[in-house]
C-alpha cells in the first residue's frame, strides 16, 4: 500500500470516528437474499447477482444501465443496503437508492431518494436526497452532500426510513437528515405503499457540473456494488392498501426501531455532518421559497452559510483546502506513528 493511500485511510479513519463514535448504536437490520426480495427491473444481462444472493451488481454500459426492484410495495418500511460506488471517471454517472410508486400512481406519485452523482477523474462524488409525496415534483426538497469518506474504496452502508411521523436518511449508522411530518405539508408527505428500487444509469444531461461533463465510456462498465440487501416494512396491495394481519404488529416494530428516533446522542453527529458536508438545501433556497416549508427547521449556525438560492459559496474551494490542511495534518501524524 503506497504511503498516500494510507494516507488517505488514516484520513476517512479519523473522520468516520468523529462521526460514527458518537451515533454508534448500530442499526439491528435483518437481510434478505436477492432472489427472495427483488426482481430485475430493466436490463437483466447488466444484472449480476451472487450465486448465494447475499450480493449484487449493477452495470452500466454504451448498451445500457441497470436497475432492480422489490417484489412487494411497502406501507412504510426500512429500506437498507451496502453500497460501493464505480471508481475512476464517473461524470454522468447516477447510482440511486430510492422508494417509488410511480409506476402504479403515474402521475401521483410518491418518492423518497438518495441519489449519488458521478463526477471527473479526481473529484469526489457527491450525493443527494429527496422527497415527493402526491405527485409533488414541482416542489422538491433537495439537499446535496458530499460525504467524509471514499465511497468507491469499500462497502458502506445507506438506509432511509419511512414512518406514519417522519423520514430519516442515514449513512453508515448516522442520521444525516430528517423529515418530521407536519399537518400543513399535507399531501407533499409520502403516504401510499412504495417499492425499493436500485439503478445506474447515464445522465450525462444533468448529473455532473450541469451536463457539462458526459458519461465516457472509455471507462464502461461501471459497477455499482449491493450488498446485504434490507427491507423491513408490511406488504401491501398497492390499489386496495389492505394490510395483512401482521401489520399492526410489524408498523408498531417500525416505529419503536432504535433507528427510528434521533436521539440526542444522533442529532451531534447529524448537526456535524449537516454543518461540514451539506452545500445545498431547499430549506435555505429564498429565491425559490421566500417562506421556508413548514417541515423545514431553520439551524442559525447553517443559515449563516447559505446564499439566497440555498447554496454555499465556494464550497468546492473550501472542501479543496480543508482536505489539503487534513492530508497534511494526517501525514504529520502517520509520520509521528513511523517514528514511534
Amino acid at each position: 500500500m503506497g504511503v498516500l493511500r494510507r494516507l488517505r485511510c488514516s484520513l476517512s479513519f479519523l473522520l468516520s470516528l468523529a462521526f460514527i463514535s458518537i451515533a454508534r448504536a448500530a442499526l439491528n437490520v435483518t437481510t434478505i437474499p436477492f432472489q427472495e426480495g427483488y426482481s430485475p427491473l430493466f436490463s437483466d444481462f447488466n444484472i449480476h447477482p451472487s450465486p448465494d444472493g447475499k450480493s449484487v451488481n449493477l452495470n452500466l454500459n454504451r448498451y445500457s444501465g441497470s436497475g432492480f426492484v422489490s417484489s412487494n410495495l411497502y406501507n412504510h418500511g426500512f429500506y437498507s443496503a451496502d453500497i460501493k460506488l464505480p471508481a475512476d471517471y464517473t461524470a454522468g454517472v447516477v447510482v440511486a437508492f430510492y422508494t417509488s410508486n410511480q409506476d402504479v400512481f403515474e402521475k401521483t406519485h410518491d418518492e423518497l431518494d438518495i441519489e449519488f452523482l458521478g463526477n471527473v477523474r479526481g473529484k469526489e462524488w457527491r450525493f443527494q436526497t429527496n422527497l415527493y409525496g402526491n405527485g409533488s415534483t414541482n416542489r422538491g426538497r433537495e439537499e446535496r452532500y458530499f460525504l467524509w469518506f471514499d465511497p468507491t474504496q469499500d462497502y458502506h452502508r445507506y438506509s432511509i426510513l419511512w414512518t406514519h411521523q417522519n423520514v430519516i436518511f442515514y449513512v453508515d449508522d448516522v442520521p444525516i437528515r430528517e423529515v418530521v411530518r407536519s399537518d400543513d405539508m399535507g399531501g407533499d408527505y409520502p403516504s401510499k405503499p412504495m417499492a425499493l428500487y436500485a439503478t445506474i444509469w447515464d445522465a450525462s444531461n444533468w448529473a455532473t457540473s450541469g451536463g457539462k461533463y458526459k458519461v465516457n465510456y472509455k471507462y464502461e462498465p461501471f459497477v455499482a456494488g449491493f450488498r446485504d440487501l434490507s427491507l423491513q416494512g408490511c406488504a401491501v396491495d398497492p390499489i386496495e392498501q389492505i394490510p395483512n394481519a401482521e401489520c399492526s404488529e410489524q408498523t408498531f416494530e417500525l416505529e419503536n426501531a432504535d433507528y427510528a428516533v434521533v436521539t440526542p446522542a444522533r442529532r451531534l453527529p447529524m448537526n456535524k455532518f449537516r454543518q461540514t458536508y451539506m452545500y445545498y438545501s431547499y430549506c435555505y433556497d429564498t429565491v425559490r421559497y421566500p417562506i421556508p416549508p413548514s417541515e423545514c427547521v431553520v439551524d442559525p449556525v447553517l443559515k449563516k452559510r447559505f446564499n439566497n438560492v440555498g447554496r454555499v459559496p465556494n464550497f468546492s474551494t473550501r472542501r479543496r483546502r480543508q482536505a489539503k490542511k487534513s492530508r497534511v495534518s494526517s501525514s504529520n501524524r502517520f509520520q509521528n506513528q513511523v517514528d514511534v
